[in-house]
């Protein structure tokens, strides 16, 4: 990939709003990342006054991709992966697991941040073996996804199609049944749903009172759903144990498992028969 040098708060990507707060952003400034600006952490302020736990959700969904994708890698065979709104490379990226399970994994990205486009294109690379590339588009639109990622991965060999932290982003339920159909028609039997998503289930009047802070001020607009509705984002697919979690309960080994603590996000991956 590219070379390019990283935006910095003192010269952001090109086409970049800072006033305005942005989930990628904001995310990486959980994680304890530097690619934010002060509108991104005064909101990431704001929410954490009233729900401290957001940190955790953070990092429960960045530890869940970080199994998913290894227990893809080794366990399924998994040689192919399309992750949709990655955000900002933190650590553990989907290609730095996947690559480290099996060198010649294939990974491409996809975000429509313009920062996240300029730090992608400098920072992911890849192992000789293997591949990885970035794509600038919307989840909204799946064939322009689909057409672009042509060009690194074998759409008619099993894909593992990564949407954490990203259907959130989508209001409406049907509309997000047509993305993952088109999205999910195209891959080949035996390709892999990974989805995380926040839920309102253990508390729904902190949920919410996120979501209106988010939307107030922050782009794009945060949808919250209970477990039944990200569960039935992977309809007509053979879920893999556990089934739909908190990502800290995703096959989270055998170390202090039992002190692990739910936390409001969600996870799952199901297989395409």
């Amino acid at each position: 990939m590219s070379s390019e040098t990283p935006a910095t708060p003192d010269a952001p990507a090109p086409g970049l709003d800072t006033s305005i707060p942005h989930n990628a952003r904001i995310w990486n400034y959980w994680l304890g990342g530097k690619d934010n600006y002060a509108a991104d952490r005064e909101m990431g302020e704001q929410i954490r006054s009233f729900f401290p736990e957001i940190v955790d959700n953070a990092v429960a969904d960045r530890g869940f991709l970080a199994r998913s994708v290894d227990h893809l890698a080794r366990e399924r065979g998994v040689r192919q992966f399309l992750d949709i709104g990655t955000g900002l490379p933190t650590r553990n990226n989907t290609h730095e697991v996947a690559q480290a399970a099996a060198p010649e994994a294939r990974v491409v990205y996809v975000d429509n941040d313009p920062l996240v486009l300029v730090h992608a294109r400098a920072l992911l690379t890849s192992t000789q073996e293997g591949a990885t590339d970035y794509i600038g588009a919307d989840l909204r639109d799946p064939e322009t996804i689909l057409a672009a990622a042509g060009r690194t991965l074998d759409l008619a060999q099993p894909v593992a199609l990564m949407l954490l932290g990203v259907v959130n982003f989508v209001a409406d339920d049907a509309e997000v049944r047509s993305i993952l159909d088109r999205l999910l028609g195209a891959l080949a039997p035996g390709s892999y749903l990974v989805v995380s998503h926040p839920t309102d289930d253990l508390d729904p009047e902190r949920a919410h009172q996120v979501a209106a802070a988010w939307n107030e001020r922050g782009t794009p607009k945060l949808t919250i759903r209970s477990a039944a509705r990200i569960e039935a984002l992977f309809d007509g697919l053979e879920p893999l144990e556990p089934g739909v979690v908190s990502c800290s309960l995703w096959r989270p080994g055998t170390i202090d498992a039992d002190r692990i603590s739910p936390v409001a996000e969600y996870g799952g991956v199901a297989r395409k028969g």
